[in-house]
C-alpha cells in the first residue's frame, strides 16, 4: 500500500507543476500585482483558441456549478490579454463555465505574458493533469505539440510527465478508420481496445475488430484474443502466386499474331516442343493468311 501511494505521489509531483513549470516568474509576479490579479467581467473572457478539449460533461459542470456557488471560485482562472483588450483563456475552461451556470458575473484572474507555444503547452499539460481528454483529444494535443512546437516524442514525452511509449501509443490513434475514431471519442471502446486493435495493420482488419469488440461488447482481453485470430488467420493463406513470366509472353505473342492475321491464333507449348495453330473460315481467308505468310 505505501509503494502505491509513493508511486501517486511521485506521478503527481511530475505532473503537478503546471503552470508554474513554464511561467513561473509571470504567476508569482502577477499574484503580487493588483493590475494582473483582479475580479474580471465573465463577458470579458474570451475562450482559448488552443484548448484540445471538445467535450465538457454537462453533468460535471452542474457539480462543480453547485460548489462555486457556495464557496466561490477557489482558484483564479489564468488568462492574457488580447489586441482586443479582452482577456484570452489560458487555463480554467471549466471554472469559467461553472461560473456562469451558477450565474456569476466576475470571476478571479490572473494576467501573465505567455507566448502562441506557451499557451498551447500549458493548456495541453493542464488538461492531461486533469485528466479531461479522451484518448482522441489527448492524440491530438500530442500531435499539435509536435507540429506547432517542433517537439519530438521524446521532448513531448517530458512536457507532460510521461513514458515515450505511452505518447506513442496515443499518437497512433489518427491512423485509425475513422469509424474507430469515433468510438474512441464516444467512449464506446476504450483505449486499452484501440491499442489492441492497433495491432492489425490493415483498415478493413482494424474494421472487423472493431465490430465485432462492439456487437459482443468484448473485454480488453477478449479484443486482443480477437486480433491474434485475425493476425493467425490472415497468415495462414496461401499468398498469390506470381503469374508465369513465360506465360505473360506466350499470351502477349498470341495476342500480337492474332492482329497481325486478324484470326484468332493459339501457341500450345509443351517444353521446348509446341505447336502455332492459326485458325482460317474458308478458302479465301486461308488463301489471304498464306499471302501473310509468304510475304512476312
Amino acid at each position: 500500500m505505501k509503494k502505491t501511494d509513493s508511486a501517486k505521489k511521485t506521478k503527481r509531483n511530475v505532473l503537478g507543476r503546471g503552470l508554474d513549470a513554464f511561467l513561473p516568474e509571470a504567476v508569482s509576479t502577477a499574484q503580487e500585482s493588483p493590475e494582473n490579479y483582479f475580479e474580471c467581467d465573465v463577458d470579458d473572457i474570451v475562450p482559448n483558441q488552443f484548448q484540445p478539449r471538445t467535450i465538457f460533461s454537462q453533468e460535471e459542470l452542474a457539480e462543480l456549478s453547485e460548489s462555486i456557488a457556495e464557496q466561490g471560485v477557489i482558484q483564479p482562472l489564468v488568462v492574457r490579454k488580447n489586441q482586443q483588450d479582452l482577456y484570452e483563456l489560458i487555463a480554467g475552461e471549466r471554472r469559467l463555465r461553472a461560473s456562469k451556470m451558477a450565474g456569476l458575473s466576475r470571476v478571479p484572474v490572473i494576467v501573465v505574458e505567455a507566448s502562441d507555444e506557451k499557451v498551447l503547452q500549458m493548456t495541453i499539460v493542464e488538461n492531461i493533469q486533469r485528466e479531461d481528454l479522451n484518448p482522441l483529444e489527448e492524440c491530438q494535443a500530442y500531435h499539435r505539440l509536435m507540429e506547432e512546437c517542433s517537439l519530438t516524442q521524446e521532448e513531448v514525452a517530458k512536457r507532460v510527465g510521461k513514458k515515450r511509449s505511452t505518447v506513442a501509443n496515443f499518437l497512433r490513434l489518427k491512423n485509425l478508420p475513422r469509424l474507430i475514431q469515433d468510438g474512441i471519442r464516444e467512449n464506446v471502446i476504450s483505449m486499452g481496445h484501440a491499442r489492441a486493435i492497433l495491432g492489425l495493420e490493415e483498415s478493413p482488419d482494424q474494421l472487423t475488430a472493431y465490430r465485432e469488440t462492439v456487437k459482443k461488447a468484448l473485454s480488453v482481453r477478449a479484443t486482443e484474443s480477437l486480433v491474434n485470430r485475425l493476425k493467425k488467420a490472415k497468415d495462414a493463406k496461401p499468398k498469390p502466386t506470381e503469374p508465369d513470366s513465360n506465360a505473360i509472353y506466350m499470351n502477349h505473342l498470341c495476342d500480337e499474331l492474332s492482329r497481325q492475321f486478324g484470326t484468332k491464333v493459339e501457341i500450345n507449348k509443351n517444353g521446348k516442343r509446341g505447336a502455332l495453330k492459326i485458325e482460317f473460315y474458308n478458302e479465301q481467308d486461308l488463301d489471304r493468311i498464306v499471302t501473310l505468310l509468304k510475304n512476312a
